[in-house]
């Protein structure tokens, strides 16, 4: 299995915008799954989090996130919002795949910019999977970007369908034999 990369980051803004673009006329305020955060609210956070991203890829920061942030004009239709979604998954993407392999940048310590990717691909799949709930549509997040994500973040996640091993071990799904997880942190710092 490959390492995470920009085309990842594409094809989940891709599941994201296709899975929910067909449901932009519901109530998009109703709480995303077990979030205290609205369907819209939620989105909004992974165009948030795939900008912050790709910001410390491009600026290298060692000691902390750059100080700017995201603002989605609360004005903004579903529709609007996962377009902000799939252009941030596009500058994410490009930073990935400029940045030098050996780029490190500050996300709890020094990562690199296959750890970002992995990230953005968990944070737009997963809340993906919660505004799902949300608006009451079946989806699982995909096999193969679930398997990257677990493969990068999660090294010690234990054998199993990716997808459910991904929603367990962020506490959004049951494993059987295995009590709920009310608690986690991914790895994404190296050296």
């Amino acid at each position: 299995m490959s390492a995470v990369t920009g085309a990842d980051l594409r094809e989940a803004a891709d599941e994201m915008t296709r899975v929910l673009l067909p449901h932009r006329e519901r109530d998009w305020s109703v709480p995303a799954g077990s979030l205290s955060w609205s369907c819209w609210t939620t989105t909004a956070h992974v165009a948030h989090d795939l900008l912050a991203y790709a910001g410390q890829v491009t600026g290298r920061p060692d000691d902390g996130y750059l100080p700017y942030d995201l603002r989605v004009s609360p004005d903004a239709s579903p529709t609007q919002v996962l377009t902000v979604v799939q252009a941030c998954a596009g500058l994410l993407a490009a930073a990935v795949d400029a940045a030098p392999p050996d780029a490190r940048a500050w996300h709890f310590g020094p990562c690199d910019p296959v750890g970002f990717a992995a990230m953005g691909v968990a944070e737009t799949v997963l809340h993906t999977h919660d505004v799902t709930l949300g608006l009451g549509v079946r989806w699982q997040p995909p096999q193969r970007l679930s398997a990257l994500v677990l493969r990068r973040l999660f090294p010690d996640a234990p054998a199993g369908a990716a997808p459910e091993v991904l929603l367990w071990m962020t506490g959004r799904g049951e494993l059987p034999g295995r009590a709920r997880r009310t608690s986690w942190v991914w790895r994404a710092a190296v050296d």
